[in-house]
């Protein structure tokens, strides 16, 4: 399988949600070799969408001429799209909005009635792919912090996805707390596993990947107490 993952943290590698995005990885690998490439956006140069709509008038020819071209190409040769990245202003960091907000030129202007929505028609085939998001976030809960993420995203790509959301994420990157990393990294792999095989992760195991992994109170002491001497990064993973 190509996978392409698409990362939006600026931290690139050193990103907490990509332990986790790394962890799937592994997990799909024991499964079956795939093929895998990784795009930090913050390294790519893609300029800001003019909302102009050439590309989708054009045949999907940008006015820019920028990085997206050969993403865009990526992304149409790959068989799973990974979106990983850490909850900014309970949405996507920048960089990644910009590339998300680039893939207009996938589509037309054309609409056509699915369900109850309209969507754009397809300018390109891209009816092999499936979606993966993978979202930490530094808070002790999931609720009310993922949903407008999880929304977009569902909107974004409405069928053949799969959202993974892990809150206390900085944990990662945690010595002391390998005693609970470990073992959730564990079931990430074992998630990325079933995923390979199955193409999708039963509801137990998906449900204990999104949970924490301390209770919640215990975790907000710790950050309160480092970031008293530190700062509070645990709203940034």
């Amino acid at each position: 399988m190509r996978i392409l993952v698409l990362n939006g943290s600026p931290k690139r590698d050193r990103s907490d949600t990509m332990c986790v995005t790394g962890a799937f990885l592994e997990g799909m690998n024991e499964a079956s070799r795939q093929e895998i490439r990784i795009i930090h956006a913050i390294d790519k140069h893609i300029q800001s969408c003019t909302g102009c709509f050439s590309c989708m008038k054009n045949g999907g020819s940008c006015v820019h001429e920028d990085d997206m071209r050969e993403i865009l190409e990526e992304i149409l040769s790959s068989d799973l799209l990974i979106w990983s990245f850490p909850l900014y202003c309970y949405g996507m960091p920048a960089p990644l909005k910009a590339l998300l907000d680039r893939t207009l030129p996938l589509s037309g202007m054309a609409m056509q009635k699915v369900g109850d929505r309209y969507e754009h028609v397809g300018q390109a085939d891209f009816s092999q792919l499936r979606y993966l998001m993978i979202c930490g976030c530094g808070f002790p809960n999931s609720r009310h912090n993922f949903e407008p993420a999880v929304a977009q995203f569902k909107l974004c790509f409405p069928g053949r996805h799969t959202i993974i959301t892990v809150p206390e994420s900085p944990m990662f990157h945690a010595p002391e707390a390998a005693i609970v990393t470990e073992p959730q990294l564990a079931l990430v792999r074992l998630a990325g596993k079933q995923y390979a095989e199955k193409g999708e992760i039963d509801r137990p195991l998906l449900d204990k990947v999104c949970a924490p992994m301390i209770p919640e109170e215990q975790y907000a002491a710790i950050v309160n107490g480092e970031a008293g001497a530190h700062g509070n990064e645990a709203a940034a993973p």
